[in-house]
């Protein structure tokens, strides 16, 4: 006689957890839309256009030991000096370096061959910290290049059999699980649906979701009131899984945004944005 009992109970807890995740998934949906609609706002008047002002003076000034400027020096891939449409045609290959490089490797290797700079000064601290009144040189000089790049398409060169070849390593390192939780970069971005918190978390492997993985970048983060670049999205990631974070400007993390960002390509670059 207890039967009938215990189903009703069942079929009163499964209708709470369902009721439960329904709500739940209306808050996520109504917390996503109040922060895109806070985002546009800020857009209007995004701080990371000061920044780009900054890496404009930084990247027309002759500089470092050898005292030249990376307009008069640089080659990020269309010519020395040119900066409209670089942003989005990286990683590339660049032969002077025999390497793939995504932009701020790029700019990072230019300041150190071109100008004269040390590769371990500026490798002491890459990224902006909360608690920074000033952003590093090279995060600058990363989202005025960037900037030059606004409603432009992705066009990683994957056609290029040294791209492709990091591709597929950046497609490797996605899958590698290790750690002390056994994670790897899809365990949280390997699949649909996915969100931490109150914040989804995009499928790079789709086009869809690189989109969402790589627009933005560079991004004013509004918790902290910092400019950071996708280098350093990429090794928070790291972080964030317990593994050692990468050199900076490593090849794990240039294979990691080739993978990323020639998933996207075709979608049209919105600039530096806004992130969380």
């Amino acid at each position: 006689m207890r039967k009938p009992r215990i189903l009703g109970a069942l079929c009163a807890i499964t209708s709470l957890g369902i009721a439960h995740a329904q709500t739940a998934e209306v808050d996520h949906a109504k917390a996503d839309a109040e922060f895109a609609k806070f985002r546009a706002e800020m857009e209007d008047s995004n701080p990371a256009e000061l920044f780009e002002l900054k890496g404009e003076e930084l990247w027309k000034v002759k500089r470092g030991p050898k005292s030249v400027s990376l307009a008069e020096s640089c080659d990020l891939g269309l010519g020395v000096g040119k900066v409209e449409g670089a942003y989005v045609q990286m990683p590339r290959y660049f032969a002077d370096a025999n390497a793939v490089m995504d932009a701020e490797r790029r700019i990072v290797w230019c300041m150190v061959e071109k100008q004269g700079f040390k590769f371990a000064d500026i490798a002491k601290k890459p990224f902006q910290g909360a608690n920074d009144t000033n952003p590093p040189e090279i995060t600058s000089l990363v989202t005025f290049v960037a900037g030059h790049s606004r409603n432009m398409k992705f066009a990683v060169p994957l056609k290029d059999p040294k791209v492709k070849e990091i591709w597929e390593i950046g497609k490797e390192i996605t899958n590698y699980r290790a750690g002390p939780y056994d994670f790897s970069c899809n365990t949280c971005h390997g699949s649909d649906g996915k969100r931490i918190r109150m914040q989804n978390l995009p499928n790079i492997g789709t086009h869809e979701g690189a989109v969402k993985g790589v627009m933005g970048w560079p991004g004013y983060r509004m918790t902290g009131g910092v400019m950071l670049t996708h280098q350093w999205r990429m090794n928070d990631c790291f972080r964030q899984q317990r593994f050692p974070e990468p050199k900076y400007a490593s090849d794990t993390v240039t294979a990691l945004l080739t993978y990323m960002t020639a998933n996207a390509n075709g979608a049209v670059y919105k600039g530096p944005g806004i992130k969380r």
